[in-house]
């Protein structure tokens, strides 16, 4: 059997495995080391799962995701965002859909300060939406609103999906964190303009609900937000000025976010302790599957899967169709696995092809994550609709959530084209950084 026959079979093994629930960071492990084992020998495959962990852990660039995990966690558990769906139901509350125009925004607003996608979903559909149910809205609506607009997080800095492809694809990841403000913006003004449309249409699904309230008490609850904006420009800006790198503007956001919980007098040891510790947890799981991927892209590059594609790919001489493919497997893959999954499982192919045809990394980045985030709402997995039902329980059904989630597809398809189309928007901000 050749190396690249092996190298195929490797990724047929790791589908039915990855089919059989076998976790993915487990599966990529094993695979890699049997694979190597059958190109090279054993002492390669052993060098290999002693070498390569290390080199990935002590990697300088990746110390960004612990800091900005855990400028997240403090954030939330310090109550820094407390504030945000009850400043954004009083300003919107008014219009068609008022209240999933409000946890639309207010998830924005939170993905900057969490950096997970999932964190946002469950962080504001604990009371997002029972609001919106006991209000009469329809239960699809009220869900899906919530499920699709915590993807946003993925995009809005600090978003842990694009520093790790930073720094997998060798790319400037603060800049890349920049790129991802205009794209996750667009994303949520598209979104607002399907719920009014939505509500506008078919009133029924979202009643309207008067909200009386003196301009006085709507610029009280604005002001309240005060601690997100001054987290977010104190990252945001020191990646902008050059003043910091990405792991040191993450660094200065989790300090950042300590001291507002002082100023707030909402710090406890006990708070800070959970925080700390929902951090390592969710950095252990997120290295372990990681780790496995970098193992399995060692893997096929020694078997020549990815100059092998690269080639075929390649052929085609299109970026139309190499985008239109990335579309099809990225969306296909997101149904069943994680996005950091299967973004490190289809990198080592499509990188190459990438280079090869001139593509801007930056911009190929924004659209990965917007694509693996957008297979976070398609059944039969979408995370982001289970991680809705264990929030609502059993007030809504798992198909309902699908069905709220679907309305919003088609958004998504809309932002997809409008990012193609116009690469400036994610290249825009990056340009106007300082050198």
């Amino acid at each position: 059997m050749s190396n690249l026959e092996i190298g195929f079979s490797g990724i047929g093994v790791l589908l039915v495995l990855l089919g059989l629930r076998v976790p993915i960071g487990a599966a990529l492990g094993i695979v890699s080391f049997v694979g190597i084992w059958a190109i090279r020998n054993s002492n390669a495959a052993l060098s290999a799962v002693a070498n390569i962990p290390h080199d990935f852990a002590s990697s300088w660039v990746l110390s960004a995701v612990p800091m900005f995990l855990l400028m997240g966690a403090i954030s939330y558990h310090m109550g820094l965002t407390n504030g945000l769906y009850a400043a954004a139901r009083a300003w919107l509350g008014r219009l068609p859909g008022g209240l999933a125009l409000a946890s639309n925004w207010a998830c924005t607003a939170f993905g900057a300060a969490s950096g997970s996608s999932v964190a946002t979903t469950a962080a504001m559909g604990k009371f997002s939406v029972k609001e919106m149910l006991d209000a009469g809205y329809n239960p699809s609506l009220a869900t899906g609103s919530v499920a699709a607009a915590g993807t946003i997080a993925a995009l809005i800095p600090p978003s842990i999906a694009l520093v790790i492809f930073g720094w997998y694809a060798e790319q400037p990841i603060d800049q890349l964190l920049i790129a991802g403000i205009l794209p996750g913006i667009l994303t949520a003004v598209v979104f607002s303009v399907l719920i009014i449309s939505i509500c506008t249409l078919k009133p029924e699904l979202a009643p309207r609900k008067k909200i009386e309230m003196p301009l006085g008490e709507k610029l009280k609850l604005l002001i309240s937000v005060w601690p997100l904006p001054v987290l977010v420009m104190g990252v945001v800006g020191a990646m902008w000025s050059g003043m910091a790198t990405s792991t040191e503007a993450a660094a200065v956001g989790a300090s950042l976010a300590l001291l507002i919980g002082m100023a707030r007098r909402s710090f406890s040891v006990s708070k800070l302790t959970v925080a700390v510790r929902e951090t390592l947890v969710t950095m252990a799981s997120l290295f372990f599957i990681v780790i496995g991927a970098v193992l399995f892209t060692r893997f096929l590059a020694v078997s020549g899967v990815p100059n092998y594609m690269a080639g075929v790919l390649a052929d085609l001489d299109s970026q139309w169709l190499v985008l239109l493919a990335m579309i099809v497997i990225f969306v296909v893959l997101g149904m069943f696995l994680d996005p950091i999954g299967v973004m490190l499982l289809t990198l080592p192919i499509l990188l190459p092809v990438c280079r090869e045809l001139d593509m801007n990394l930056l911009w190929v980045g924004v659209l990965v994550v917007k694509l693996v985030e957008v297979g976070m709402l398609t059944p039969p997995v979408g995370f982001h609709c289970f991680v809705m039902k264990s929030v609502t329980g059993d007030s809504v059904r798992i198909g309902q959530i699908f069905r709220g989630a679907s309305w919003f597809l088609g958004a998504e398809i809309i932002v997809i084209a409008i990012l193609i189309l116009f690469p400036s928007i994610s290249l825009f901000l990056p340009s106007l950084m300082a050198n």
